[in-house]
């Protein structure tokens, strides 16, 4: 009985899946959406019946895949089917929300990393080098055009050589992308368990997130490695390039999480430090001012002192 059970939900999510695929694949406009809970059948499935069916569940996801859209669809449905099949097991493990984030991001970095392999194998160049010279050539044809009308310059200069660099950031943009799936399929599994009746851990308030003491002595040590300069394309200059944006982005949450929780102990509407949030991502000396105050905070505890002051 049990087993039919299984059975008859696992064909049920199946079917759920299908459909969302399909929307995705062929419904321009609805597919942006729908992409995001293609990893929900396999979270759901894992959490109630366990990691193999979940697993079953997902080989058999990749058939449908094939079916529904040939090729290019199969590693759609590897990619958020063994996602949701891991953070399903996360959750039924009764883990913390970190955890299942962390879990969440590892095993997408890893997927979007098979992909870009495959890319390479398949193109027989980096996807990354081919990205650059198209989007240089575009740089280049608007120049040409806005030169004619005595535009252009030094601005244009500066993008063409941001264009150049970006060959050396496939580590940094498919982490980026691998944390930023991560964190959209933690956020939207946790509300869809919730509302099946499970009991899942939520992620701490944004106000309370604190990184270890230890990013901020790999974010020094690589700002000092960056202000001495590397020769381009050794590793050097490929760890600089990729570890120091991904470390400016840790330093800038840790300071983000600092206003939160300053207007949060001065009883502020929460409107106030979303707008900071907002303003400094679109005026980058006020981010400056933000990745000082997550130093201040990894190496002094600041909101300890404002703890402190408030008492």
């Amino acid at each position: 009985m049990k087993n039919t059970r299984t059975l008859t939900e696992g064909a049920l999510l199946a079917a759920v899946f299908a459909i969302i695929l399909l929307l995705t694949t062929y419904v321009p406009f609805v597919g942006v959406i729908t992409v995001w809970a293609l990893p929900l059948p396999f979270v759901v499935y894992t959490v109630r019946r366990g990691l193999k069916p979940g697993i079953m569940l997902w080989a058999v996801s990749l058939f449908l895949a094939f079916l529904i859209g040939g090729l290019p669809t199969v590693p759609t449905a590897f990619i958020f089917g063994s996602s949701g099949v891991v953070v399903g097991e996360l959750y039924r493990r009764n883990l913390s929300a970190f955890s299942v984030l962390i879990g969440a991001g590892l095993v997408y970095t890893v997927n979007m990393l098979l992909v870009f392999l495959v890319l390479v194998l398949i193109i027989g160049e980096n996807p990354m080098k081919l990205a650059a010279e198209l989007t240089r050539e575009q740089l280049e044809l608007a120049e040409t055009t806005l030169g004619s009308f005595g535009q252009g310059g030094d601005q244009q200069a500066a993008m063409l050589e941001m264009v150049d660099n970006l060959v050396y950031l496939a580590p940094v943009m498919i982490v980026g992308v691998g944390v930023t799936l991560a964190v959209i399929t933690k956020l939207i599994s946790y509300f869809t368990l919730r509302r099946l009746g499970h009991t899942v851990e939520a992620l701490p308030a944004f106000r309370d997130w604190q990184f270890p003491k230890s990013f901020l002595w790999y974010y020094l040590i690589v700002l000092i490695l960056a202000l001495i300069g590397a020769e381009e394309g050794t590793t050097l200059f490929l760890i600089i390039w990729n570890l120091l944006p991904l470390l400016e982005i840790v330093i800038a949450v840790q300071g983000f999480a600092v206003v939160f929780f300053y207007f949060h102990k001065k009883k502020v509407a929460k409107a106030i430090p979303i707008l900071i949030v907002a303003a400094a991502v679109l005026i980058p000396p006020l981010l400056y001012v933000i990745r000082i105050i997550g130093i201040i905070d990894l190496g002094f505890d600041l909101r300890k002192r404002i703890t402190s002051q408030k008492k």
